[in-house]
């Protein structure tokens, strides 16, 4: 079982930028699927980026450009940096980590372990 916190919420004003970290510890398997996921009120959870077995990331439609994630397997963290923020970015953003997915991880079924999320806010 792997255990996320994730940090770096907070609220900003459109345009602005932040960077979210989620620290992993446990069960932890360094080449397998982790990603952001976000979920607004009313609205189904959304991907927003994903790293694969290979580094290879991957990063919804709705953030592509503006949306960097990266991971230091030597911190055992996955951080997630996002710029130009807009008003409809704001939700709650989570951290995910599958301990058997190595490809196409920007679906949100696969994952087994979710961090508690962090709240992102951006006012207009």
């Amino acid at each position: 079982h792997v255990q996320l916190v994730e940090s770096g919420g907070g609220s900003v004003q459109a345009g602005g930028s932040l960077r979210l970290s989620c620290a992993s510890s446990g069960n932890y398997v360094t080449d397998r699927c982790m990603g952001w996921f976000r979920q607004a009120p009313g609205k189904e959870r959304e991907g927003v980026a994903a790293i694969d077995s290979v580094g290879t990331a991957s990063y919804g439609d709705s953030v592509a450009g503006r949306v960097t994630i990266s991971k230091d397997n030597g911190k055992n963290t996955l951080n997630l940096q996002i710029d130009n923020l807009k008003p409809e970015d704001t939700a709650i953003y989570y951290c995910a980590a599958d301990l058997t997915s190595m490809f196409e991880c920007l679906r949100h079924h696969i994952y087994n372990s979710w961090g508690q999320g962090t709240q992102v806010t951006v006012s207009s």
